[in-house]
C-alpha cells in the first residue's frame, strides 16, 4: 500500500446545522500537548470547565459536567440515567430531535406519550398540560430548539406545569445554549444537554448536562442498573466531583482542552452580547434573505436565531445550489430534513459563525448563482 499524502481540507466557511467556525484560540488550545486524564492539572481543567458550564447554563447544580461523546450521547446519558423500565414519559415532538427522544425512551422501556405538533410550530402548553392530566409521568421532555426546523420553543409556562404535576422537566439544548437566552434554574429545568459545536464554536465530540437534585434523587432512588455502562452517571459523576476522583474512562484530553478555551471566550463576550449578536445578525441575514425573495419557515416570533429555516423557492434545485455554494465558494448550509428535505435550507449563524462577514459572503453567493 502507498503512504497517504497529508490531509489538507479546504477552508469551508460553516454556516449549517453545525459544526460552526472555530476561534483560532480554540485550535490552537487544541494543540497543547497532552497529559493524564487523571494528572492533578488535568483534574484542574475538568473543575475549570464545570464552573463556566454552571455559569453559561444559569445554574448552580452540583452535577454540571461533559459527556465525552457528542450532544445525541448527552440526549442518551439524561434518559437512560432517569428512566426506568414501566416508567411513564411524556415526549413533545415537533421535529427530528423529539422523535429521538421518543425512541431512546421507548428503548429504556419507558411507556411513552407523546405531544406533538406540526414541522415548523412550537408545542403547543395546552396540549402538554392535557397529557399531565391524563398520564402521570416522571419526566417530560422537550426539544428548546428544534436543529431540523428552526424552532425556538417557548419553555417557562411547560416547564411549571411540568412541576406542578410532580415530574421532571428535560430540555435539549444543544443548538441553543451560548447562543439563545437560557435559565436553567430560573426555568425550573432539571435536566439538560446540549453539544459543544453549535453556538459554543468547539469542535464536536462533547456534550455538556447538567442535572438538578431532584433528578440527581431520582438517579440515587433507581431500583435497576443504567442500562449504559459508559453513559453510567452512579460511576460518571464520581469522576467529575468528589476529592478523590475515581476512574471511569479516559477523557478526551484535546478536545476538553478546546472546550476550556471555547468557554473563555463566551463569558469573555459576555452571555447577553453573545445572546445579542446572535440575534442581530440573524435580523440582517432575514434582511437581506427576504430581498432576494425567501420566505421563512417559522413565524417570526418562534424563529431561532442561529438556525435559520428558509424555503427554497419554486424552480431551484436543492442540491445543484448547495453543491456550487461548496465547491465554488466554500460556503456550507443544511438542506432540509425528513418531510423538509428539498424544500427547506438551514442556513447557521452559530457561534464564530455569526456575524455581518458570514451572512454578506452567504447571500452575495446566492445572488450570483440565483
Amino acid at each position: 500500500m502507498s503512504t497517504l499524502s497529508e490531509f489538507h481540507p479546504s477552508n469551508r466557511i460553516l454556516m449549517g446545522p453545525g459544526p460552526s467556525d472555530v476561534h483560532p484560540r480554540v485550535l490552537k488550545a487544541m494543540a497543547t500537548p497532552l497529559i493524564g486524564h487523571l494528572d492533578p492539572e488535568f483534574l484542574k481543567i475538568m473543575d475549570d470547565i464545570k464552573v463556566m458550564a454552571q455559569a453559561t447554563f444559569q445554574t448552580s447544580n452540583e452535577l454540571t459536567f461533559v459527556v465525552s461523546a457528542p450532544g445525541s450521547a448527552g440526549m442518551e446519558t439524561v434518559l437512560v440515567n432517569l428512566l426506568e423500565p414501566g416508567d411513564e414519559a411524556v415526549i413533545c415532538i415537533h421535529g427530528v430531535f423529539g422523535g429521538r427522544m421518543k425512541d431512546i425512551a421507548e428503548r429504556c422501556g419507558a411507556k411513552v406519550t407523546t405531544v406533538e405538533s406540526p414541522w415548523g410550530q412550537p408545542i403547543d402548553a395546552q396540549q402538554v398540560k392535557i397529557a399531565l392530566e391524563n398520564n402521570a409521568p416522571k419526566l417530560v421532555a422537550i426539544v428548546h430548539a428544534e436543529t431540523s426546523t428552526g424552532v425556538l420553543q417557548p419553555l417557562e409556562e411547560i416547564s411549571q406545569m411540568v412541576h406542578d404535576a410532580g415530574a421532571l422537566m428535560v430540555v435539549d439544548a444543544v443548538t441553543s445554549y451560548c447562543g439563545a437566552p437560557l435559565k436553567v434554574d430560573e426555568w425550573g429545568i432539571d435536566a439538560i444537554y446540549s453539544g459543544t459545536q453549535k453556538c459554543l464554536s468547539a469542535p464536536p465530540g462533547l456534550s455538556p448536562v447538567s442535572l438538578s437534585e431532584k433528578a440527581v434523587q431520582v438517579l440515587e432512588d433507581r431500583s435497576t442498573k443504567v442500562q449504559s455502562w459508559f453513559l453510567d452517571l452512579t460511576m460518571v459523576k464520581n469522576y467529575w466531583s468528589g476529592a478523590k476522583r475515581a476512574y471511569h474512562h479516559t477523557a478526551p484530553v484535546s478536545a476538553m482542552y478546546a472546550l476550556r478555551e471555547a468557554y473563555r471566550l463566551v463569558l469573555e463576550e459576555g452571555l447577553e452580547n453573545r445572546f445579542k449578536r446572535h440575534q442581530e445578525n440573524h435580523l440582517l441575514l432575514r434582511s437581506q434573505l427576504e430581498n432576494l425573495g425567501f420566505e421563512f419557515l417559522v413565524d417570526e416570533p418562534f424563529r431561532l436565531p442561529m438556525l435559520n429555516a428558509v424555503k427554497i423557492p419554486e424552480g431551484i434545485d436543492d442540491n445543484t445550489v448547495r453543491h456550487r455554494l461548496l465547491s465554488e465558494y466554500n460556503i456550507e448550509i443544511g438542506g432540509g430534513l425528513g418531510a423538509f428535505a428539498g424544500k427547506v435550507w438551514r442556513i447557521g449563524l452559530m457561534g464564530e459563525s455569526s456575524d455581518a462577514n458570514h451572512v454578506n459572503m452567504l447571500t452575495s453567493a446566492l445572488q450570483s448563482i440565483l
